[in-house]
């Protein structure tokens, strides 16, 4: 599949998964509506290897590194994201989570041995000041007193867990383990980590069986995970790990734009020129150029 539709399919996903996590809140503790969705996603991804006669047996190394990218990609990222909302606005953690883009640079370069590239440092800056002004209100309330610095903080270690998952992924693309099968026994870590970790958090191990939640959950399982983890880490693959990761800029800007239409939400002046700087910093960060740009 060409990368562009790859690349339109995992933001338009993303995208809109906002509208379905607003459906899981309240019964279900959010910690266990997330251990559900990934070992939910997993089943359905052991399903179609099972049909399409995938091979689904690897050593215990490849375990290992399938469990670390578990860790870090299906679970640890969700839980800080959920503790850091706790404390500070969504839409800034929106704007901290971008940073993804800049620990991939790092990162890749740090562990395997990726060039810098200039252009998508550009890109991603100018990509993240862009949500920095669509979420300017929320920014300039921002107050490092009381818990807020926390939330900073495990916000920011979400970013570097998701991006070290992305690493390890590109990682166990490289040694040849397939991406299906490697999500399948990821989820399947991750998802299992986040259930023993919400029970000790005493969550209680109810599912709300209204249409909404169970949806919601279908939806999440099926097309947030199964579909667009997918298409993004074949992206990460083909595209290296730093000028995927700007599709973190993107999707926030695809849920924004949905709120206008469906909830009536209005943008001032620095707003909606946040939303024009995030399509030219992508344009920037992707544009083909001569190798080693």
């Amino acid at each position: 599949m060409e990368n562009s539709i790859l690349y339109l399919v995992t933001v338009l996903i993303w995208g809109s998964t906002w509208l379905a996590i607003r459906f899981q809140l309240g019964v279900v503790a959010p910690e266990l509506s997330i251990a559900y969705r990934f070992l939910l996603a997993s089943l359905l991804l052991f399903v179609f290897s099972a049909v399409r006669r995938l091979p689904l047996r690897f050593d215990l190394r490849a375990h290992g590194a399938m469990a670390l990218q578990g860790l870090f990609l299906f679970s640890l990222n969700y839980l800080l994201v959920y503790l850091a909302t706790g404390y500070v606005t969504s839409g800034l953690v929106a704007v901290i989570f971008s940073s993804i883009i800049i620990f991939n640079i790092l990162f890749g370069a740090l562990f395997l041995k990726n060039p810098i590239r200039p252009a998508v440092v550009v890109g991603g800056v100018i990509g993240i000041a862009g949500l920095g002004f669509i979420y300017w209100p929320e920014l300039v309330d921002f107050d490092l007193g009381s818990g807020e610095a926390l939330g900073l903080m495990m916000a920011t270690l979400s970013a570097a867990s998701a991006s070290l998952g992305n690493i390890l992924s590109a990682r166990n693309q490289r040694n040849g383990l397939p991406i299906v099968q490697t999500n399948a026994w990821g989820m399947i870590y991750g998802g299992g980590l986040m259930l023993v970790i919400a029970l000790l958090r005493g969550a209680e191990l109810t599912l709300d069986p209204t249409p909404g939640y169970i949806g919601s959950l279908l939806y999440l399982s099926l097309f947030g995970s199964v579909v667009a983890f997918g298409t993004y880490l074949t992206l990460l693959g083909r595209m290296g790990a730093d000028r995927a990761a700007y599709i973190t800029v993107l999707f926030p800007v695809i849920a924004l734009l949905l709120s206008i239409v469906y909830e009536g939400l209005t943008l001032n002046v620095i707003q909606w020129a946040g939303v024009g700087l995030v399509p030219v910093g992508n344009y920037i960060a992707l544009a083909k150029r001569k190798a080693g740009v």
